[in-house]
């Protein structure tokens, strides 16, 4: 991330607040987070997913591939959050807000260049 590079604002969703967002059980919400359809990162002590992760109940369709194809490059969870919510000069906004905007195929281009 570049010193200008600031990290998009966000709310931060606990488990309990998943369960509700979702209205999936707390098993259900741990599997979306071990299947990479949400991830997840300690904050506080707590795990915690970034709120623009989540769109109408439930995990946005276009993260999954993209949190996997992050991973392949090599990049941890922890990583894959602070690159997603961050400016991409190549992408000209936060790569989150790309994929929120139905922009997948170039959000997904650029995460496999970085491996």
């Amino acid at each position: 991330m570049t010193a200008d590079a600031s990290p998009l604002a966000t709310e931060w969703l606990t488990l309990p607040d998943l369960v509700e967002v979702l209205d999936e059980p707390l098993g259900r919400v741990r599997r979306l987070l071990d299947d990479h359809h949400l991830v997840g990162t300690r904050r506080d002590g707590s795990l915690k997913v970034p709120a623009l992760f989540v769109v109408d109940g439930a995990p946005l369709p276009s993260l999954r591939g993209t949190v996997i194809a992050l991973h392949d490059a090599g990049f941890s969870d922890d990583e894959a959050i602070d690159w997603l919510l961050a400016d991409e000069d190549s992408i000209g906004m936060a790569p989150i807000e790309a994929l929120r905007a139905g922009r997948k195929s170039e959000v997904r281009r650029v995460a496999r260049a970085l491996a």
